[in-house]
């Protein structure tokens, strides 16, 4: 018999493909620390998105999936860099003056323009930190202020001084030439202005550790590198952390993977071991730009939530994290979906395709079973063609459609009710444009309304006994079929640009089946006078 263990080896799902990657860093010997470190970075210069929560979502995957595969014990630290200066003010937060005034400080320096916490940075963080709590990842937070301040990274910092020709050697390769000749590794923090220096340094002494430079008005200053008043440039504080916690792994953006071998080389340099990378493509807006949280495009992490639950963002984490995708608001209802029809699917399948099913992955090996008898794309028309206002709304139908269905028994059910509700009026309800059918249009929906009046006034289940949404559906099929429509698409995507005013719906005979075959007569007649349209 096949054990959970020896599945996961041979698993092609990327999880398990990382896992692996990472165990076989230790098959000669266990780490000294004791444990496999796993990290994820997050720069808090902005409020959090969802790709800062896709790290730690798709790294918590990876190290859920090495626990089954090895038994050394694992830890997962989220770390904030929340001591780089703030290079400029985000477009997305009050105050921007005073935020204008604090510009290059420390961003756990800088005043919260929120007013609720002791700085901007202690005010991303937290908010990060709240949502991880939600969802219920494990973890432990770090802080770059922290780390330095309290002394923690105090002898590797006098490494740096130690190492300090070798690591610039590194870092000027990389550079243009009028960069390189105001580079510094070390990053001072001005004894008087508090603002993060970028100038060079004077003098380095690693007997001493301090590090000696003017400031922007020619005086000389000399201070320790330990203690925090000074810090690392970002590119050589990856390698510097790497390797003073022994991090095994760490995933980033596209846009960092250019810097791999900086990162590693500074590791190296300072005498530790460069952790398995895993390079995930970014995440685009509406536009195909790369979301950024300065701009505050793409969606936030709350944002989705107001649509969606939790697990379907897990679901659009868990897809193709190698290729770019859109993350705006019509890639939700899809999402919701998938997921479902994947919790669906899980029960049925053997040990080795359960773990390969993204489901296994968002819940840890333990999937729920889906309640959702009726899809969220079906629940947003409904909701369009129904004015519904709130989810008791599409209840009513809902209840007919699936009598054994409510609210207490299909709590996934209820809670997609609420969503879609609000999502069509917020996003489909404004951009809906309904057009009169074509004749031939015309002739189809009138021949599709004489066929569902010589319906018997029985309940459906009764006409059809096996599925009444797959009965429907064949009696609008064969209606497209006989008025000529090639491809057959043209026919069902009429049907939704005339009676629903957008191009793409859900399985009509479905529809039909939940929102009823008097009310999808009345809706249709209605069209074909121009109602809908406004004609």
């Amino acid at each position: 018999m096949t054990t959970l263990r020896d599945a996961a080896m041979n698993s092609k799902a990327w999880p398990f493909e990382e896992a692996r990657r990472v165990l076989k860093r230790y098959e000669k010997a266990p780490p000294e620390k004791g444990y496999v470190l796993f990290e994820t970075g997050y720069g808090p210069s902005g409020l959090p998105h969802i790709g800062t929560f896709g790290e730690v979502a798709r790294t918590t995957m990876i190290r859920r999936a090495f626990g089954i595969i090895s038994d050394i014990p694992t830890k997962l630290l989220c770390f904030s860099d929340d001591m780089d200066g703030m290079r400029k003010v985000p477009e997305n937060v009050p105050q921007q003056e005073m935020l204008r005034a604090n510009i290059q400080k420390p961003l756990t320096s800088v005043p919260d323009p929120f007013g609720e916490y002791p700085s901007f940075g202690a005010h991303n963080n937290a908010m990060l930190r709240r949502f991880l709590d939600t969802f219920g990842f494990e973890y432990e937070f770090a802080s770059s202020t922290e780390y330095y301040k309290s002394g923690k990274f105090d002898d590797w910092l006098i490494r740096c001084c130690e190492k300090y020709d070798d690591i610039m050697a590194i870092m000027l390769k990389s550079l243009r030439e009028e960069r390189q000749q105001s580079y510094s590794c070390f990053l001072p923090i001005h004894p008087e202005t508090g603002r993060v220096l970028y100038v060079p340094m004077k003098h380095v002494d690693a007997k001493a550790g301090t590090v000696t430079f003017d400031d922007e008005d020619g005086r000389e200053w000399t201070l320790p590198v330990t203690g925090g008043h000074v810090k690392l440039q970002w590119k050589p504080d990856f390698g510097m952390r790497w390797a003073a916690l022994g991090v095994d792994f760490e995933m980033y953006g596209k846009d960092h993977s250019s810097n791999t071998p900086i990162y590693d080389g500074i590791c190296r340099v300072l005498g530790g071991r460069a952790p398995e990378h895993f390079v995930y493509e970014l995440f685009l807006d509406e536009q195909g730009e790369k979301i950024s949280k300065s701009k505050g495009n793409g969606l936030t992490i709350d944002e989705w939530l107001t649509y969606a639950a939790t697990e379907s963002l897990g679901y659009f984490m868990y897809q193709k994290p190698k290729t770019a995708k859109r993350l705006w608001w019509d890639v939700i209802p899809k999402a919701v979906d998938e997921y479902h029809q994947q919790l669906r699917a899980f029960e049925a399948q053997p040990l080795d395709k359960q773990i390969d099913n993204p489901v296994w992955h968002i819940h840890g090996g333990q999937p729920p079973k889906s309640t959702m008898v009726v899809p969220f794309a079906m629940l947003l028309n409904l909701a369009s063609v129904s004015g519904a206002k709130d989810k008791d709304t599409l209840w009513g139908f809902m209840r007919r459609y699936a009598p054994e269905a409510t609210p207490e028994a299909n709590p996934d059910l209820d809670q997609a009710a609420g969503f879609a509700v609000r999502y069509f009026n917020d996003f489909v309800a404004p951009t809906r444009t309904f057009r009169l059918p074509s004749d031939k249009e015309r002739a189809a929906m009138e021949d599709l309304v004489a066929r569902l009046k010589a319906l018997p006034d029985l309940p459906l289940a009764e006409i059809f006994e096996d599925d009444p949404a797959e009965g429907l559906q064949t009696i609008v099929f064969a209606v497209g079929k006989e008025h000529g429509f090639e491809p057959l698409r043209d026919w069902f995507t009429a049907l939704y640009e005339v009676l629903l005013g957008q191009s793409q719906g859900p399985r009509f005979g479905g529809f039909i089946a939940l929102y009823g075959v008097k009310e999808s007569i009345a809706l249709i007649e209605r069209a074909l006078t121009g109602e809908l349209a406004g004609a």
